[in-house]
């Protein structure tokens, strides 16, 4: 060490050269049998298996409002946190946005685990665990990031995952046809048992049913199952979107950045309830100003996501004192959610897919088309650009990036001719033959 990177090592230079020799052989002793210790114990403390469950400590601002808390504690699955990018400045897509931050949850895991889904598994696994069962049930799309990280997750702690996927009819019963694109893939490469069902049969059973259904069969043969629903979102799962904003309002806290608006893609509600309440009761007392909070539906209309944050909360144990149609009023107060399916769930428009790669281009940040993509498409041109006059110009914005992106694996024929103008193709010449 440098005086100048530690000026108590300046009392070593007045010191004889003999004093020093002898000084630096017993700092040296002592530093090294200091370092062995402290590497023995963090070998012991830091590195555990992903099926151990830790304590889980609540957020202070949370503690005597969200009264739900998960009692079998938490699994340590995801990097955490996750950063919050700045794009650049000039990427223009609208004069009311002064700044746009990403905070990236595309980035809280590799590939396999990635996105917002492990935030909740790793309370949900961990109730699993804590209760014994050997095996998890949870259902999604054809290609749901949910279902993929659910059976990465449960064959990292131990239990066995079974899929249920609501696909076409001509795939239903045809393992060939249903393929292995994109999360598929990774479905597959886990080992995890898939069940099918056509989106009529979702939508006449629901996906409760349906889960009951899987359980049922599975306990007949001696299984112990652990339902989980659609995207993970309960009570249990969406205490990972509390510690998300907790997460965030530190980082902020610590850069003494002001946000005036977060948005994200809302699709099964679990997300959207951690965020929404979370943010309400984390910035009431912050040093940083409470941001106003966007949902875009990808999927259901505004209503249902309305009453799914209300449901969610409820059951961790908000709102207990208050009318529903209260406390729904309350719910529309934190957060504004928005139509942004286009055509449909999974179903994506030229314009989307091309804002997509737009963005890949200016930011180098790739969104996905389903969730991400398809919801900041929608914010931008249709919420910003259309209601001008209720975002000040300047305004800074966080977009919080939920993950997902390995969905545009079966969007790439549907992009196919955007891709290849975009990223040309140029022969080398290595000859000297072209002019």
């Amino acid at each position: 060490l440098s005086n100048a990177h530690n000026p108590s090592m300046a009392i070593m230079s007045s010191c004889s050269a003999q004093s020093s020799i002898k000084f630096a052989i017993i700092a040296f002793s002592i530093f090294s049998v200091t370092s062995f210790v402290f590497f023995v114990e963090s070998s012991m403390i830091g590195i555990t298996s992903p099926a151990t469950c830790h304590d889980y400590n609540t957020p202070e601002w949370s503690r005597g409002k969200l009264t739900n808390t998960p009692i079998h504690g938490r699994l340590s699955l995801a990097n955490l946190p996750t950063p919050i990018h700045k794009c650049p400045v000039n990427i223009g897509y609208s004069k009311k946005v002064n700044t746009l931050f990403i905070k990236r949850d595309d980035m809280t895991a590799g590939v396999e685990l990635g996105g917002n889904k492990i935030r909740k598994l790793e309370f949900l696994l961990a109730d699993a665990l804590q209760k014994r069962h050997d095996c998890v049930v949870t259902i999604g799309g054809e290609q749901s990031n949910h279902c993929r990280a659910t059976a990465t997750a449960a064959r990292m702690v131990g239990l066995e995952p079974h899929l249920i996927l609501r696909v076409r009819r001509d795939k239903v019963e045809d393992n060939v046809k249903l393929g292995y694109t994109g999360n598929l893939l990774f479905d597959r490469m886990v080992g995890a048992m898939i069940h099918t069902c056509t989106p009529g049969e979702y939508g006449r059973f629901g996906s409760h049913a349906l889960l009951e259904t899987v359980c049922c069969k599975l306990r007949s043969k001696g299984k112990n199952p652990y339902p989980i629903p659609v995207g993970g979102s309960n009570a249990i799962g969406s205490w990972g979107y509390i510690e998300a904003v907790n997460e965030l309002k530190e980082q902020l806290e610590v850069a003494q950045q002001d946000i005036d608006h977060i948005v994200f893609a809302c699709g099964s509600g679990g997300t959207a309830a951690g965020i929404t309440i979370g943010v309400a009761l984390a910035f009431a007392n912050s040093s940083v100003s409470l941001p106003r909070v966007h949902a875009v539906g990808v999927c259901d209309d505004p209503d249902y996501f309305y009453e799914e944050i209300y449901d969610i909360g409820r059951d961790m144990g908000l709102f207990v004192d208050i009318d529903k149609s209260d406390a729904l009023e309350q719910v529309k107060d934190w957060v504004t959610v928005y139509q942004g399916k286009g055509k449909g769930y999974a179903v994506s428009t030229a314009e989307e897919l091309t804002f997509c790669r737009q963005f890949s281009v200016d930011t180098g940040v790739v969104l996905d088309p389903v969730y991400s993509g398809k919801a900041l498409y929608h914010f931008l041109t249709h919420v910003v650009g259309n209601n001008g006059d209720k975002f000040k110009e300047g305004s800074n914005f966080l977009f919080w990036h939920t993950g997902g992106s390995l969905g545009l694996y079966d969007k790439g024929d549907d992009m196919l001719d955007d891709l290849l103008t975009g990223s040309p193709l140029c022969r080398m010449d290595l000859y000297g033959k072209q002019k």
